[in-house]
C-alpha cells in the first residue's frame, strides 16, 4: 500500500437543521480536502444522510458540495464505498452513476495488505433489537420501497423529515460505554469470529468512538459519529487507528 484506506460514518446530513447541517458539511468537506492526498480508498460506511430517497427524476435537496467533493475524489482516481445505514437504506444507483460510488447493501469483507476486515454499518447486528430488525426487513422490502415511490415527493419527504425528528440525533443524546459484555456489536464480532478470522471489524451506527481487543488477534473498531467527535479509522497498511478531525479555528 502506497496510500492510507480511510473510514468514516454517520454524518446525518439534513439533521437536526439545515443550519447546523450546512455547517456539519463543510466540516465534512474540509476534512475530505485534508485526506485527500494520502487517500486511496474511503469507505462512507452508513447514515452520510439522516434521510435518503430516490425517486425516479428526484432527489432530496441539498447536500451538493458533499457530492461535489465525493466526485471529484472518485474522478481522481480513489476509490469510494457507500454503505446503506439504517437512515439511508434507500439509496439506489444515483450515486453510482453520477459520482462513481460503489454501493454496499449489507456487510463487505475485503483484504488489504494482508489483513482481513469485516465492515458493515453495524445496524440490526447481535442481540436484541428485534423491533427494528423487523422495521429493517420492511423499510428494505421491494414492494414497500415501491409504495412509498407512489407517493408525491413533497407527502414523500414531509413523512421522512417527521421520522428523522423522533429519532436519537433529533433528540441530542449522546451515547455511553456500556461495557464490553454489553456492547452488541462487540458480541456480534466475537460470535462470527467463531466462524472465520478477521483482524478488524469496522462498524458504524453505535455513535461512539470504540477500540476493543476481542482476542490476541482481532479488534472490533466502531468510528463514531460526526455530531459530537468528528471521528473516523485510518488504516495505513500495517495498523488501524481511530483518528479526530479538529477543524481549523
Amino acid at each position: 500500500m502506497t496510500k492510507n484506506i480511510y473510514f468514516a460514518s454517520d454524518f446525518h446530513l439534513g439533521a437536526p437543521n439545515y443550519a447546523e447541517s450546512r455547517k456539519r458539511e463543510q466540516r465534512i468537506v474540509n476534512w475530505l480536502n485534508f485526506i485527500e492526498p494520502t487517500c486511496g480508498e474511503l469507505f462512507l460506511m452508513g447514515d452520510v444522510f439522516d434521510f435518503w430517497f430516490e425517486y425516479g427524476k428526484v432527489i432530496p435537496k441539498g447536500f451538493i458540495r458533499l457530492q461535489g467533493k465525493l466526485a471529484e475524489m472518485a474522478d481522481s482516481g480513489i476509490k469510494i464505498y457507500f454503505f446503506k445505514g439504517n437512515h439511508d437504506m434507500w439509496v439506489n444507483d444515483y450515486f453510482t452513476k453520477e459520482l462513481g460510488l460503489q454501493i454496499i447493501s449489507d456487510e463487505l469483507v475485503i483484504e488489504r495488505n494482508g489483513k482481513k476486515f469485516y465492515l458493515h454499518h453495524g445496524d440490526g447486528l447481535g442481540p436484541g433489537d428485534a423491533k427494528y430488525k423487523f422495521l429493517r426487513k420492511v423499510f428494505r422490502n421491494q414492494f414497500c420501497q415501491w409504495l412509498f415511490s407512489v407517493l408525491p415527493p413533497k407527502i414523500g419527504m414531509f413523512i421522512a423529515n417527521g421520522w428523522s425528528g423522533t429519532s436519537r440525533v433529533a433528540s441530542d443524546k449522546k451515547e455511553v460505554f456500556l461495557g464490553e459484555e454489553h456492547e452488541w456489536l462487540a458480541i456480534y464480532a466475537k460470535e462470527k469470529l467463531k466462524e472465520a478470522h478477521y483482524d478488524y471489524f469496522i462498524f458504524g451506527h453505535r455513535h461512539l468512538p470504540l477500540d476493543i481487543k476481542l482476542n490476541a488477534n482481532s479488534r472490533y473498531i466502531n468510528i463514531g459519529e460526526w455530531l459530537n467527535y468528528n471521528s473516523y479509522g485510518v488504516f495505513n497498511g500495517e495498523e488501524i487507528r481511530l483518528a479526530y478531525y479538529t477543524p481549523n479555528p
